[in-house]
This record gives C-alpha cells, sequence and structure tokens, in this order.
C-alpha cells in the first residue's frame, strides 16, 4: 500500500474545536515529498529488540527517539502489521500500516514513538496465531511497563493509533498497566460479532477473508527492512509467523464459530472496557468501511468524565486527518506529558458534520479532511428525543397519523444498490434491473422544521414472509428539494435472530440477545416485529427535505460483502392499526446547523432520486 505525499507544511494546518487552538511544533524537514517514495529520517536514534512478555514470549519493538539524549514521554502504538518494525527501510518508504507522517508529527513534539508487533506477528514470537486472544491485553501491559523503565523513557506512556492499533488500547488498558497514563482508541471492532462478522446476525465473512491478504502485505514491509537491515531473526520467526497467520487466520475461525459462543465472548472487548481508568480520547467514524460505527458501544462502559468522543462523516482511515491531529496532540499532551494545556476542561463530545477533503490520493484524501461545519456538547452521551414516523400505505412515512393499508410486497432477495464500495470514490452502484420488484421505499412528506439526528436509529418492521429466514436490509436516505438523495446509513437484520434484550433496548436502538438459544424461524405467512438497528451517525435535515427508508437485500457496503440467505420469497412489511411499523430517530436539540447539507461530504454521497423517474 503506497502512502500519502503532503506539499503543504504541518504549520499551515489549525483548526479551533470550539475549545482551545493548538501549535504544532514542527520538524526542520516537515515539507514531505509530493509524491510516494523514500523520506528523509526524521529521528536522531532508533533502538530494535525483543521485550519479554509476562510468559517469556518474545516481542518485537521499534522505537524512534527524538534527541541522541534525554528521557522522553512514550507514544505507543501496538498491533499485529508492522509496528514493530517502523523506522526500517520500507517504513521509510511509507509503506506501513499506519502513518508515518503522524509518527514524523509526535517526534516533532518531543515524544519517543514505540512500536511493539502483538505475538505470532511480524517478528514477535508467541505461535499459534490469535486474533484478539487473552494474551493480546496481557502483552500490550507488559508492553507498557517495559517502555516506561526504559534509559530514553520518563516513564510516561499513552497509546495511540486506529484499527488494530484502536483495538490493542483497549486490551491492553483494561489490563490497567501502572504507567500507562492515557489511550486515543480509533475505529475499533468493540464485538467483533455484530460489529464486523455478522452485523445483525447477517453473516459478513468477506472483509475478514480479505484483511489476512493486507495483513500478508504489512508483512511483506517486515520482511523488506528485515532483509535490508539483516536481520535472519526476525526472517526466521516471520517464515513461522506465515504460516500460522494462513493456518489460524480469523476468517477461519470466524468459519469455525459461526455464532456467539464462549470463543468470541473472550474476544469481545467491550466485554471489559469498563475496567478502563485512564482517560480515553475515542475516535468514530460514522461510515467507516471496516469497522462500523456500532464499536459495540464500548463509550457507554467508561468514565463520562474521564472520556471525549470525537465523530465524523467519513471513512476508517479518518485519524490520519491533520486537523483532527490538533485534538489529539492537546489530548496527549495534556494527559502522558502533563502539560497545563486545559484538556480535561475541554468538551466531552466533538462532532464533525459535512467532512470533506480537497486532498487527492490514498493518503492526502484522508489528511485532508476537515469539516463544513461542527457542534460540541459538555456530556459524552447527550439525551436524545425520538422522532418517530409511521409507515403506511401509498409508500409514506408519516408523522403524528395511524398506519394503515395493506402489507407491501416485494420478491426476496434482490440486494440494494451497493455503496462506498471503492475507496475515494463515494457513490452508489446502479441499482438492478428488477430493483421495483425488489426493494420497498417509503418517503415522507418534505419536513416542516429542522431536525438533526444523531446516534442509532431503529426500524420497527412488522414482516412475514414465505421463507422460514429471511435478511434484511434497511437504508436511510434525505430526499432534498432539488431531487437528490444523499445516503445516511444502513442497518440489517437475519430474521431469526430478532429477539431482543429488552432491559438494554430503548426507542432508538434495538439490543440482540444474539444468542442460539434465542434464534426463532418466521411462522408461514404471519408477521413478526423485527426491530433492525440503524448503525450511529449523524445528519442535518433541513426543513424542505424529506426522509426516506428503504427495506431489500443486504447489498455491499464498504467493505462488507454479505451471505445473506438467498432462496426466493415473497416478503410483506404490514403497516396496518394491529401492526404499526415505524422508524425512530434521535433528535439533538440545541445545535445550531449550516441548514446547507452538501453532497460533497465524504461517504454520503448524493444520486438523482429514482422514485422521480
Amino acid at each position: 500500500m503506497a502512502k500519502y505525499a503532503l506539499t503543504a507544511t504541518l504549520s499551515a494546518i489549525a483548526l479551533t474545536f470550539g475549545w482551545m487552538q493548538v501549535g504544532v511544533a514542527q520538524p526542520a524537514d516537515a515539507q514531505l515529498s509530493a509524491a510516494d517514495g523514500p523520506q528523509k529520517q526524521f529521528w536522531a536514534r532508533r533502538e530494535t529488540g525483543y521485550l519479554p512478555a509476562a510468559d517469556g514470549t518474545l516481542l518485537r519493538y521499534s522505537v524512534l527517539l527524538p534527541a541522541k539524549t534525554g528521557r522522553f514521554p512514550v507514544a505507543f502504538i501496538y498491533s499485529g502489521y508492522d509496528t514493530g518494525s517502523i523506522g526500517g527501510p520500507a517504513y521509510l518508504k511509507n509503506e506501513t500500516a499506519f502513518s508515518v507522517d503522524l509518527d514524523r508529527t509526535l517526534l516533532a513534539n518531543g515524544y519517543a514513538v514505540m512500536g511493539v508487533s502483538a505475538r505470532a506477528t511480524g517478528c514477535s514470537e508467541g505461535a499459534p496465531f490469535d486474533f484478539l486472544g487473552a494474551k493480546y491485553g496481557e502483552d500490550g501491559r507488559d508492553a507498557v511497563e517495559f517502555a516506561a523503565k526504559q534509559p530514553w523513557s520518563n516513564g510516561n506512556v499513552g497509546m495511540y493509533g486506529w484499527s488494530w492499533s484502536g483495538m490493542s488500547q483497549l486490551a491492553t488498558a483494561s489490563d490497567q498497566p501502572a504507567h500507562l497514563k492515557a489511550i486515543a482508541p480509533g475505529m475499533v471492532l468493540g464485538d467483533l460479532r455484530l460489529d464486523n462478522a455478522a452485523p445483525g446476525g447477517v453473516t459478513a465473512y468477506a472483509m475478514a477473508s480479505h484483511w489476512n491478504q493486507f495483513v500478508h502485505f504489512t508483512w511483506n514491509a517486515v520482511s523488506e527492512s528485515a532483509e535490508a537491515e539483516h536481520d535472519s531473526r526476525c526472517l526466521e520467526q516471520l517464515k513461522k509467523n506465515t504460516q500460522s497467520l494462513d493456518e489460524d487466520s480469523l476468517g477461519r475461525q470466524l468459519v469455525r464459530h459461526p455464532l456467539r459462543d464462549a470463543y468470541l465472548e473472550a474476544r469481545r472487548l467491550n466485554a471489559r472496557t469498563h475496567l478502563i481508568s485512564v482517560p480515553v480520547l475515542s475516535v468514530e467514524a460514522f461510515h467507516d468501511e471496516a469497522v462500523t460505527s456500532r464499536e459495540g458501544y464500548y463509550q457507554e462502559t467508561l468514565d463520562p468524565a474521564r472520556t471525549w468522543l470525537f465523530q465524523s462523516n467519513g471513512p476508517h482511515d479518518l485519524y490520519e486527518s491533520l486537523e483532527f491531529r490538533k485534538m489529539l496532540l492537546a489530548f496527549l499532551d495534556r494527559f502522558v506529558k502533563g502539560s497545563a494545556n486545559g484538556f480535561e476542561r475541554s468538551p466531552h463530545l466533538t462532532v464533525w458534520m459535512d467532512t470533506y477533503t480537497s486532498g487527492k490520493g490514498m493518503h492526502d484524501y484522508v489528511l485532508g479532511a476537515q469539516p463544513g461545519w461542527h457542534f460540541v456538547r459538555q456530556e459524552l452521551l447527550p439525551r436524545v428525543t425520538p422522532v418517530v414516523f409511521s409507515l403506511t400505505k401509498g409508500g409514506r412515512l408519516i408523522t403524528g397519523g395511524k398506519s394503515e393499508g395493506e402489507p407491501d410486497t416485494y420478491s426476496y432477495p434482490t440486494p440494494g444498490p451497493g455503496v462506498n464500495v471503492q475507496f475515494e470514490k463515494d457513490g452508489w452502484e446502479p441499482a438492478r434491473s428488477d430493483w421495483r420488484k425488489g426493494s420497498v421505499a417509503y418517503t415522507s412528506d418534505p419536513l416542516d422544521r429542522d431536525i438533526l439526528t444523531y446516534g442509532s436509529a431503529s426500524a420497527d418492521l412488522w414482516i412475514s414472509s414465505d421463507a422460514p429466514n429471511v435478511d434484511i436490509q434497511v437504508t436511510l436516505t434525505e430526499v432534498q428539494p432539488d431531487g437528490t438523495e444523499r445516503y445516511l446509513q444502513r442497518g440489517w437484520l437475519r430474521l431469526s435472530d430478532r429477539a431482543l434484550d429488552e432491559r438494554r433496548s430503548n426507542a432508538v436502538r434495538p439490543v440482540l440477545v444474539d444468542l442460539p438459544e434465542a434464534f426463532k424461524l418466521i411462522p408461514p405467512d404471519a408477521p413478526v416485529l423485527a426491530r433492525v438497528e440503524i448503525n450511529k451517525f449523524a445528519a442535518e435535515l433541513p426543513k424542505g427535505s424529506r426522509v426516506r427508508l428503504w427495506i431489500d437485500a443486504p447489498s455491499t457496503t464498504g467493505l462488507y460483502q454479505f451471505s445473506y440467505i438467498g432462496f426466493p420469497a415473497k416478503n410483506r412489511i404490514w403497516h396496518d392499526s394491529q401492526h404499526s411499523s415505524r422508524l425512530v430517530m434521535g433528535e439533538l436539540g440545541g445545535v445550531q446547523g449550516s441548514k446547507q447539507p452538501t453532497c460533497k461530504a465524504l461517504k454520503e454521497p448524493c444520486r438523482q432520486d429514482p422514485l422521480a423517474k
């Protein structure tokens, strides 16, 4: 994977989050190359080696130091990619899973940057490969304590990064290492099954299978650096780990564990995040193509007084944004460096709206991301007011009225159009030729007021089928006055997995039991209530726009490809006085919006309204 090129200096970037403006120290060579390729060394000294885990397993690490002497706060990144080899020749060619540019910024601001490869990955010992296994957090704890005791460390360690390195932070902090001061996890799987392997219970193993190839790709960078450095020990271990990765890959494990069981429960990070005691800066992308925006709702298990949440429309790698980086540095400076910058008094929730980019190329695309506008709230998890739209005859969504009319029938399975299936090319794929028979849609009248909807939503559908089990996809959109339709968010449900945890469910979020013993097939042609969770999002719906709900079979969304139940059926959506199907969204009050949502926002593409044709 080629890394980004940036032509502007970091000093040209500044963002006011409504609470402070943060300056960033610059390295002498902050001007990056305009093309992918070798970068200049930006550290004073590099140290590599192997640190011992508690059971004696040796984990490969690499640390980049900002000066040749001294003790520094440590910014620690930990994953199963190439993090234990940062600073090697491949890394300086931008051939790395994460961000050379972010590491450069951390070095320039006085941090030692330390990367560690998880056991059985890269050059670290410890086969077999075990994604998010029990040793993952324990090893992270041991690595933190190792870093704190090194002669180049002042004993204060903070963690950063997204995706696998975000998950490592939750696992590590749950084991409460003594010298860990703060974590900034982005784009994580809090619940491996419902966030990724089977959203709403619908099988979606493709992402995990393809991900295995990406791991191999990052290990090619490890191999390239090890060969250039004549590191035979690393190369020998890498061969063993490569074989273990293929034999025990995540894709294979998901096939072995297709339903929630002890194996998956042991790897559910949000089951232990209540143990985290350090400050947390959580980062979410609403349209995350790799892990979705659910994240197992782990933020709700944390201390709200010591947790900050940053959210935005956009993709998985939004963590790289240069403007977000101001917030990240302020957080790390306050809690790892101990700087008196006032971050602890900042609003606990920051939401970017209509985030867009002028950047071109794989990483300029996310480096240049910035909000069209934003809002902040002091509370971490603000309360929302449910806004209810009832489904009714004529394909309408109504407020304040009653459902009526005969059920609407559609042919199953006809997948809806794919959305955002290509990186950097946000958009809708063409609908299938039979889409009118294979889907139903319900559209509201023009709104009589502005609505800022925030958080999860629920499509509460009374549905029947002549099949014993089917998979449902719901797509929420905004139809703008000019005739364009803007994508907002999606949700999925396998109807046999519809049983709810009533104690934890609320009007805008159905919480599935998701245990095999709770599964129920559909009675023949008898309507059942199926509440479909629509993943977290935020959208400004101005007066005059219309809300639309599509219902069809699951289709490709980002990197998610679904193995939906494939036998043909006739499904019916009921909306009469006895079966009130509805859409429930959360409205967040007290926010002054832009009243001009844009079709240029990342991952919220527009298309011409197909129902207007």
